[in-house]
């Protein structure tokens, strides 16, 4: 089921996630545990394009100069919570619920009242 920005059941992102899950698990070259390791090593990769996207954006290596801008370092953020998502969904059909219980942990130690409202 189709928006029209072009996504999938936009509606709920987990919908979407599910989703892009079965589109990665039909057409997985490398599948059982070596499969699964690498769904979660793609998460590192993702964080370093980040990380490639800031040292873009302010110019910091000298031979490059700016070669990203900060809406590029947003997109690749956006990918790692994508990409995160994905891979906990590979570790569990229920990582809506997964996930909902840890942000709602989270939420309290942080949000609650805590000394140092850090999480």
């Amino acid at each position: 089921m189709s928006d029209n920005t072009g996504g999938t059941r936009a509606d709920d992102p987990w919908n979407t996630i599910d989703d892009l899950w079965k589109w990665l698990e039909a057409d997985q070259p490398v599948g059982g545990r070596e499969g699964l390791l690498l769904r979660m090593l793609k998460l590192s990769e993702e964080v370093g394009e980040v990380a490639e996207a800031v040292i873009g954006a302010i110019g910091q290596n000298p031979r490059k100069g700016v070669t990203h801008t900060w809406d590029d370092v947003e997109a690749e953020l956006c990918d790692v919570v994508i990409t995160a998502m994905v891979a906990l969904r590979t570790l569990t059909p229920e990582a809506r619920e997964v996930f909902g219980r840890h942000l709602a942990r989270v939420a309290g130690r942080s949000l609650g009242g805590g000394v140092s409202g850090r999480a």
